[in-house]
Order: C-alpha cells, then structure tokens, then sequence
C-alpha cells in the first residue's frame, strides 16, 4: 500500500512515539561557504513535528507526558526510527527518548 499526501494527516503515533517531517538544512553557511551534501550524511538531522501522541503510562499507571507540539522543530539522530515514505518525502516515527534536542 503506497499512501497518498492527503493521508499524512490521518497518521497518529501510538504510545510515546512522534511523526517527524525533515527540514532542508542549510547548504550554504552565514559566510557564504558551500556546504556538500557528504557533510551532512552523519550529523543528526533537523525535523519538524508532524503528530505527536499525548504520552505513555509508566509502571505505576500514571501518563508520561511529551514536552513537544506540532510545529515544534527538533533534532533526532538520523538512525533512529522508522521511515515511511508519502510521495517524495520521507517522514521518520521515532521514540520520543531519540529526539536528542527541541529548538526553541
């Protein structure tokens, strides 16, 4: 089954797990340097929340929740999660203990 754009909306994680949308990083650095692709393949990389379910429960029953909402920019590192793939883009599910840094 190939899922369509339109169905990227309908996709809710379970338990603590967060939809990510990567984010083009920079090609160029603010003093005008280009940046080859190869220098980006094994730095964590920058996504965009896309849907995040409200948490887990712990051992004791009590709602562990995620400090993240949509719109929300984060950092996860680029081997963590699963990938799935709508149209040309490459959306990552990923625990929320892999999501190394939210960006304010």
């Amino acid at each position: 089954m190939s899922l369509s754009h339109d169905m990227i909306e309908r996709i809710t994680p379970l338990s603590d797990r967060v939809l990510l949308k990567p984010v083009e990083a920079d090609k160029v650095t603010a003093s005008g340097i280009i940046l080859p692709d190869s220098a980006n393949k094994e730095r964590p990389s920058l996504y965009e929340v896309i849907s995040v379910w409200p948490g887990k429960l712990d051992k004791n029953g009590q709602q562990i929740t995620i400090d993240l909402k949509v719109g929300d920019h984060v950092i996860s590192g680029q081997y963590s999660g699963d990938d799935v793939k709508v149209g040309d883009t490459t959306y990552k599910i990923v625990a929320f203990e892999y999501i190394l840094a939210k960006i304010s």
